[in-house]
């Protein structure tokens, strides 16, 4: 710690007013960054995220060492984290394509919040140091993350005649370390040629071609493809 900072660790009226002023502008900064990008949660959202953790973080030790009660100041800071949770869950959408977004937001806020308790404890550099690492993560570590290329998803149909050939399949995908997306199974008519189709949806680095040549090798499937 900075031992210039020692005196306003304490809890008189000018440490304690540096300490919301420090949540206020933790907060601005961190929010800016967000409102700049069309976020959910704007600038306004992430000050009072910051402050009201900074204000809980304060009160804890007050009502401990000021006025000397049994208060569990680890308790106070344990529930702030926790409603974090439930305000950063309002951030997180699913749009009609299936997709998730708000998540960097969600983390952000419950960050944020985290920033403001130990802004309000009087730990000063490491509410500092977090902002800072905050914001190089969501603007310089945004370009690397664009670079980064997911890998490309495809779904195989597999035809079968017994139960036990799709866990053989999805079995065999595990162990290649193939992430299965999505699975949809239904049973066919009398007439079809086999009793029950499975579409599966999965992602790794197992090319297509290879997969599926290897699933029509399987005892009891009847046929594989990619559709």
């Amino acid at each position: 710690m900075l031992t210039i900072l020692n005196g306003l660790r304490d809890l008189s009226f000018w440490a304690i007013l540096v300490r919301m002023l420090v949540a206020v502008l933790c907060g601005t900064l961190i929010g800016l960054e967000r409102s700049s990008k069309n976020r959910p949660a704007g600038f306004r959202t992430h000050i009072l995220v910051c402050l009201g953790a900074a204000v809980a973080s304060i009160t804890g030790l007050y009502l401990y060492l000021g006025l000397e009660l049994p208060a569990d100041i680890s308790r106070i800071s344990g529930q702030v984290v926790t409603g974090l949770g439930f305000i950063g869950a309002g951030t997180i959408i699913i749009t009609k394509k299936m997709t998730i977004k708000g998540l960097t937001t969600a983390a952000g806020l419950w960050t944020t919040g985290v920033i403001g308790l130990a802004i309000g404890s009087g730990y000063y550099e490491l509410g500092v140091l977090g902002t800072a690492l905050v914001l190089i993560t969501e603007t310089g570590l945004n370009r690397i993350s664009g670079t980064i290329q997911p890998r490309p998803e495809f779904i195989v149909e597999v035809l079968y005649d017994e139960r036990n050939a799709l866990d053989q399949v999805l079995r065999y995908c595990k162990d290649n370390r193939m992430s299965i997306v999505n699975l949809q199974i239904q049973s066919m008519p009398p007439e079809h040629e086999a009793d029950y189709a499975a579409n599966i949806k999965l992602r790794g680095k197992l090319a297509s071609q290879t997969l599926v040549s290897r699933i029509q090798l399987m005892r009891g499937i009847v046929s594989a493809m990619e559709i």
